[in-house]
């Protein structure tokens, strides 16, 4: 699971690939909320706001 900004989709896209050997699901959190977890409010790679969950 990788929570990233938009700049960095494709790079978690290829780590989950990579790790998996599935494709992954892209979830907007903008979108989504969760019952029982607060995503991170920060992209994995980078310090821009975390817009996407790849799962």
């Amino acid at each position: 699971m990788y929570v990233v900004c938009k700049e960095h989709v494709d790079i978690a896209i290829d780590m989950f690939v990579d790790e998996y050997e599935d494709a992954p699901d892209i979830v907007d959190l903008k979108e989504t909320e969760f019952a029982d977890w607060d995503p991170p409010a920060k992209c994995a790679e980078c310090d821009q706001h975390a817009e996407f969950l790849v799962v």
